[in-house]
């Protein structure tokens, strides 16, 4: 028996409140703060990742770093606090723009993929606002000490090796992705610049060396997660600042870390414009 037409009323007037509530100004504002501590979170890395070239460097040069950099500073557990909160807004709205995104196209493979794109980045913010959020409480963790004992995890098995491989791929994938959308510069669809027209060529530079640094930096850390895969070493996959202090050690290493932390570092700088200018 299918459903009722009452069941069916009471379902679009759900989505039809979700739809208003994801427009309101409020929710944009509050959502548009998950890109500033995207871009803070970027900068403190890039940062890092520049130190650890220089070999200065006090903190992890990835997210666990920067979180305890910022828990470290005063104010810093209001502003993870706020942060996280933010992010988590940020990842319902694009998980309701999935939707809604979807629910518009009249294809199902347009659909699927208005859906995918969306969603992928609300698992990234999302996935972020837990480590935030983590920190804001008091707990701590190292990511790159997460990394090495999922991966223990999986070389155990013939199949979970064989996981880890295509984990590598999908990383080193979305790495060039990243690098991609920088570099042909389709970022700035996504973005409303009717606001302020003079700060297109600001949005264009930071958006192109910062996208290809972060592009640059997740090639780095498939890659490690790929040479784990192939010599069996979980210690070879340690994340991005275990992947930092591999290419340290590498010929002309330091010169690439110095590339890859600036890329981030202005990749955190566009991060602080698009909460302006991203298209909501």
């Amino acid at each position: 028996m299918g459903p009722s037409h009452h069941e069916h009323d009471g379902a679009d007037a759900v989505e039809e409140a979700a739809e208003t509530a994801v427009e309101q100004p409020g929710f944009h504002v509050v959502a548009r703060g998950g890109f500033l501590m995207s871009g803070i979170v970027h900068v403190l890395i890039g940062w890092i990742a520049a130190q650890i070239a220089l070999g200065t460097a006090g903190s992890s040069a990835d997210r666990s770093g920067a979180m305890a950099m910022i828990a470290r500073a005063p104010g810093g557990q209001v502003l993870l606090w706020a942060g996280g909160t933010a992010m988590v807004a940020l990842a319902l709205w694009l998980v309701l723009r999935a939707w809604f995104g979807a629910r518009r196209r009249r294809k199902t493979s347009a659909a699927a993929w208005e859906a995918a794109r969306w969603l992928g980045k609300a698992v990234a913010y999302a996935a972020l606002s837990v480590t935030v959020l983590r920190f804001a409480a008091g707990g701590s963790s190292s990511t790159s000490s997460q990394t090495e004992s999922v991966t223990a995890g999986l070389l155990g098995t013939g199949i979970g090796r064989a996981l880890l491989l295509l984990l590598a791929a999908v990383v080193i994938g979305i790495g060039i992705g990243y690098a991609a959308l920088g570099l042909s510069r389709r970022f700035l669809n996504q973005l409303d610049r009717s606001k302020h027209p003079s700060i297109g060529i600001v949005l264009r530079i930071t958006g192109i060396i910062g996208y290809t640094g972060k592009g640059l930096a997740l090639m780095a850390v498939g890659a490690l997660l790929g040479w784990a895969g192939i010599s069996t070493d979980p210690r070879k996959a340690t994340g991005l600042d275990g992947a930092l202090h591999t290419m340290a050690g590498l010929p002309e290493g330091k010169v690439m870390m110095l590339v890859i932390g600036g890329g981030l570092i202005i990749f955190g700088l566009y991060c602080f414009l698009r909460s302006r200018y991203q298209d909501m």
